[in-house]
């Protein structure tokens, strides 16, 4: 097919979503324009730098690398074609208190007998529970999660149908760890990964202890240069498959024929469009960009989804080094439900926050000048609350005394940059609905089928991506979203094209 008759695609948004659905049209012979609102590609998985400083302003965890190899293997390509990994080890550290820590380490061994020392016998219930989240993994990532959610049909498969078996859908994340472990400290780490999904261990399903397996399995990697060189590698393959990507293009509408959209309006300009693919928020995209007779949900239906935490995130440069940190740590020395409580049943700001900490220059010279830190510090808060100056600084000096507390360490005072994210700066930035950082809560209510669809029902030829439709939210899934829905589009113009070879 030659580029004068190659069905032209727009999608909307950069982040990873939007760069997998971009290259994976490409390389089925879409002519595929991407458009970004800000000024720099990633969505919320932008690099903002300072002084010498430089931070990953959204994800920093990589989890699940199988799911990366897998998304560069689609075009023959490989993860260390583009970028680095290194994988942690220790992978990450809980604090509990003061002098009260537990580093998780990269190997399994290590890990069983870690267990054994706190709890006798927990070793064995270990290697017992991550066997479960082996089967888990197989049937939810490589089964499941690549279904796209339009049809009850799609789990019609004998495989699927026996691994669903398997899932423990009705049973929450936390009675499947009690019937392994005792230890409140090891229920607490087997229930962490949960943070992840926007839910609470009582709502979320068992299924997530897959979860579990990505973490000690597969383990806890960091690309050199952080996570935006995750970025620019699948910016680099979408330009050499023919994506043009275009910077500055914030989407205020469209131009239709009949129930078919044939432009994108931005404050740029237009582009033609056959299909259109919205990586950006979709609750803007339906409630703010399209006519209400466009509109798949109303605005009650949307008000009613349960959403994941937002953040309140700290961006700090530090003219010296810090002890007693590793590249992640959680600092769970409060009560995880009574936060749990306040992000989800009464939402307010949290009296007694847990909050997590990166310090990505522990393994990279390349982040922070010579004899200083990069400290990214995330406090998961409840979304749709009122974000002032003043709320930001409180928190900040709340948790700047527990971590100078918990270290033994003055480091407010020796903090050169800093820079403050929260709600109106995800609605800002990204017109996030209630100003939400990761998407919908993965309950049982909300998984697969029973999330916002990716196809528009009252047009052609609108689809959706990212962590408002299936299969989430968080980086892996975002990869898997973009080609869900490219093979979704492909199959649904029934376009016979020639792939394109990179």
């Amino acid at each position: 097919m030659n580029k004068a008759s190659a069905p032209k695609a727009v999608v909307i948004g950069s982040g990873f979503a939007g760069l997998s659905a971009a290259s994976h049209l490409a390389k089925r012979g879409f002519a595929v324009t991407l458009l970004e609102k800000n000024e720099h590609i990633g969505g919320r998985a932008r690099q903002w730098s300072k002084d010498g400083f430089v931070f990953d302003m959204g994800p920093s965890w990589y989890w699940m690398p199988d799911v990366f190899e897998h998304f560069f293997a689609e075009f023959g390509k490989k993860v260390s074609d583009y970028y680095e990994l290194e994988r942690l080890d220790p992978g990450y550290r809980i604090v509990f208190g003061p002098d009260d820590s537990v580093d998780i380490p990269a190997d399994l061994d290590a890990l069983y007998a870690l267990f054994d020392s706190i709890e006798k016998g927990s070793g064995e219930k270990l290697r017992e529970f991550l066997a479960e989240a082996a089967i888990k993994y197989e049937v939810g990532i490589n089964d499941l999660v690549y279904k796209p959610g339009r049809s009850l049909l799609e789990f019609a498969d004998l495989r699927v149908l026996k691994g669903l078996m398997q899932m423990h859908l009705l049973r929450s994340i936390r009675s499947h760890v009690k019937k392994f472990v005792r230890h409140p400290k090891l229920q607490q780490i087997l229930e962490f990964p949960i943070l992840f999904l926007g839910g609470t261990p009582e709502n979320t399903p068992a299924l997530y202890s897959l979860m579990n397996y990505a973490d000690m399995v597969l383990g806890t990697w960091y690309p050199k240069t952080g996570m935006y060189a995750v970025v620019k590698a699948m910016a680099r393959l979408a330009e050499e498959l023919g994506v043009k990507i275009h910077t500055n293009q914030e989407v205020t509408g469209f131009t239709y024929t009949g129930n078919e959209i044939t432009g994108v309006v931005t404050k740029q300009g237009q582009f033609e469009a056959d299909v259109v693919i919205a990586g950006a928020d979709y609750h803007h995209v339906e409630q703010a960009l399209l006519p209400q007779e466009f509109r798949t949900y109303s605005q009650r239906y949307w008000d009613n989804r349960k959403l994941a935490p937002s953040s309140l995130i700290f961006f700090l440069g530090l003219d010296c080094k810090l002890d007693k940190m590793l590249h992640h740590t959680l600092f769970f020395d409060r009560s995880f439900d009574d936060h749990a409580y306040e992000i989800y049943d009464e939402p307010k700001w949290p009296s007694q926050p847990l909050f997590y900490t990166s310090m990505p220059s522990i393994s990279d010279k390349t982040v922070a000048p010579e004899g200083k830190e990069t400290l990214y510090i995330l406090i998961p808060v409840a979304p749709d609350l009122t974000d002032e100056e003043a709320t930001r600084e409180v928190y900040y000096n709340a948790v700047m005394d527990r971590l100078e507390s918990l270290i033994g360490q003055n480091v407010r005072d020796h903090v050169v940059v800093k820079r403050s994210y929260a709600h109106r700066d995800f609605i800002s930035d990204y017109h996030s609905f209630k100003g939400n950082a990761y998407g919908l809560a993965n309950t049982l209510s909300q998984t697969a089928i029973l999330k916002p669809t990716l196809k528009n029902k009252k047009l052609k030829n609108l689809y959706y991506t990212g962590q408002l439709t299936v299969p989430g939210p968080g980086v892996p899934p975002s990869l898997i979203s973009g080609e869900v829905v490219a093979k979704e589009i492909a199959k649904d113009l029934k376009v016979t094209t020639h792939e394109v070879i990179v």
